[in-house]
């Protein structure tokens, strides 16, 4: 009988926990004005106006040199952006989306009789199966740890612009 009660008080325990770890937290400091992200150097800034509020080391797609042409380049866009919607249910943890391919991406694409691809995210760290132990593993998107996507996806607002630089 005081094992069926231990037993029953250490699993209510173990599940009252495991409902405070949760991948959703709360932000209540400075708004995210802008996002600026440096492919070269493989970095991610949020800034509030002028001042840097957090950067973050970054992997991006498979074939990183150069602007997202086409799909399945495997290429991280350059220019500019903004963040255009979020998926709390994401394969990769969570994951906030980037406005690409915009009107000058399609033209050109369309020039090129070819399609611009689409679906760039923001997001964590590679579901099982994903081979990440190089840099740069993404189809063209941008990946930080699950720790850290958490942190932006409470930071960073719908409607927030994103430079992307070579």
């Amino acid at each position: 009988m005081k094992t069926t009660r231990r037993t029953a008080l250490l699993g209510g325990l173990a599940l009252g926990l495991a409902g405070c770890a949760s991948k959703f937290r709360t932000y209540d400091g400075p708004a995210v004005t802008r996002l600026q992200m440096f492919k070269s150097d493989r970095n991610l800034f949020l800034f509030n106006n002028t001042s840097v509020l957090k950067a973050y080391r970054i992997d991006l797609g498979f074939a990183a040199e150069g602007p997202k042409q086409f799909e399945g380049d495997g290429k991280t866009p350059e220019g500019t952006y903004t963040v255009d919607r979020r998926n709390p249910d994401s394969l990769f943890h969570l994951s906030i989306g980037i406005s690409y391919p915009n009107e000058a991406d399609i033209a050109y694409a369309a020039a090129q009789g070819r399609e611009p691809g689409g679906d760039i995210f923001i997001h964590g760290g590679p579901r099982p199966g994903i081979d990440a132990i190089k840099p740069d593993w993404t189809a063209g998107c941008i990946a930080v740890s699950d720790r850290e996507i958490e942190d932006i996806y409470a930071m960073v607002r719908d409607g927030t612009p994103i430079d992307i630089f070579a």
